[in-house]
């Protein structure tokens, strides 16, 4: 790793930026390699990953995982998959799940960050304060942005978050499965080579 990431890393463990707002305390969630080939552009940890501090240790992990046909040793390689959430730290929970990402958070260190990945092939978007970041272009709601994958070139692929809470979303949208999660394996499979 270089020594830029390196102390970009140390300066974003040590952010006090939204500590006061933060009812479960600050434990930023990342994973960042210059080397990374996949960018995994998420939304924010959740009390699990917040426990645990390592990202999307939870069921959506498992899911995106298998979304993505890459085991866990591939995932957490961070030379391989680089993981970038909208909000590094848990925002704590509101009335219909978590809050979202605290809005410090991005413009404070994203672009940075991304300056530091330069071997990204794919970026994985995964819902909509990360759609807006990254594919800022698009309009319309989630499953309308992700039914337009097409459009967004090979580099990105909007994706629905794989929450199990998400499970109905899936159900009615099977097209989905079918159209986009063989693409998005061949991307990831490809990017990764």
């Amino acid at each position: 790793m270089k020594a830029a990431l390196a102390r970009l890393l140390r300066d974003v463990a040590a952010c006090r930026l939204c500590e006061e707002s933060l009812v479960d305390g600050i434990r930023p969630v990342l994973q960042a390699d210059g080397r990374a080939r996949v960018l995994i552009a998420g939304q924010a940890p959740g009390r699990r990953v917040h426990a645990s501090g390592v990202p999307f240790d939870d069921p959506s992990g498992d899911r995106l995982r298998e979304w993505m046909g890459v085991t866990r040793e591939t995932f957490y390689d961070p030379r391989a998959v680089a993981i970038l959430p909208m909000g590094f730290c848990y925002p704590g929970t509101g009335r219909s799940g978590d809050l979202p990402p605290r809005p410090e958070c991005a413009p404070a260190w994203r672009e940075q960050l991304l300056a530091e990945l330069p071997a990204i092939r794919l970026v994985l978007v995964i819902g909509q304060y990360a759609l807006r970041w990254h594919l800022p272009e698009s309009k319309g709601s989630v499953t309308e942005i992700v039914r337009a994958w097409k459009t967004y070139g090979r580099g990105h692929l909007p994706l629905p978050h794989p929450s199990p809470r998400n499970n109905l979303w899936l159900r009615k949208n099977p097209w989905f499965e079918a159209e986009v999660l063989p693409v998005l394996r061949r991307r990831v499979q490809s990017a990764l080579r």
